[in-house]
């Protein structure tokens, strides 16, 4: 790459960022339903045409926004999984978990953007799938390594629910047993509500000791997809 090449990619990098960075600002002030690329150029004194050789559309940048926050979130959950034990499976389990509420606390409008309300009239692209992935991928290998180790906490299926629990397995989580299926969906769903009742307010004058209402809850959302005790 010539010396000319190096500051156009440099300075496209730095336009890039300018503009996502003002998106943020305008996710936090109007939400992202009122996200508007002519507001953010005007907000960085760029002409919209110029804008749009960055991002041919709003949906465009929402999508940046939402494959950076969740690889935000899940690096921010990569680094507290790591630092544990790999044979501690409850402890995994729940650094993960709470490195996902501490995220999503200090990041509140971005937290809104990936597991808030719909933005009408905006469709996720398969491209933002890795990244939201990340963290259920995570919290997947626990439960795996668990199965694969000490054995999971066993539970039974109804007779109809076998069906969809042998789908969600191989679909989802591929070596994990059917019976531990739901349990895992059942988890997810309940991890992101709790994280979501605090983000958006709805503990207020319920939970006062959030901190360690949280660190149990996660341990028994451990325990109800059958990781073995510690």
């Amino acid at each position: 790459m010539s010396t000319a090449e190096g500051a156009r990619a440099r300075a496209r990098t730095e336009v890039t960022a300018a503009i996502k960075d003002e998106a943020r600002r305008q996710l936090a002030a109007e939400g992202a339903a009122k996200l508007s690329l002519r507001a953010v150029a005007r907000e960085l004194g760029m002409v919209s045409s110029a804008l749009y050789r960055y991002f041919p559309s709003r949906d465009d940048l929402l999508t940046a926004l939402i494959i950076d926050a969740y690889d935000s979130l899940g690096e921010a959950a990569e680094r507290a999984h790591q630092d544990v034990h790999e044979a501690d499976f409850t402890r995994r389990w729940t650094a993960v978990c709470e490195a996902v509420r501490v995220w999503a606390l200090a990041h509140p409008h971005e937290y809104a953007l990936i597991y808030g309300s719909p933005v009408p009239g905006y469709a996720a692209p398969a491209t933002t799938i890795p990244s939201a992935a990340r963290v259920a991928l995570l919290l997947i290998g626990v439960v795996r390594d668990a199965h694969e180790g000490p054995g999971l906490t066993g539970s039974s299926l109804p007779a109809e629910l076998r069906p969809e629990a042998e789908r969600m397995a191989a679909d989802l989580a591929p070596g994990l047993p059917p019976e531990a299926a739901p349990a895992m969906v059942a988890a997810w769903a309940e991890l992101f509500g709790l994280v979501g009742f605090e983000v958006f307010g709805q503990f207020t004058r319920v939970v006062e000791d959030r901190e360690r209402f949280f660190r149990h809850a996660a341990v028994r959302l451990g325990e109800s997809v059958g990781l073995p005790a510690s």
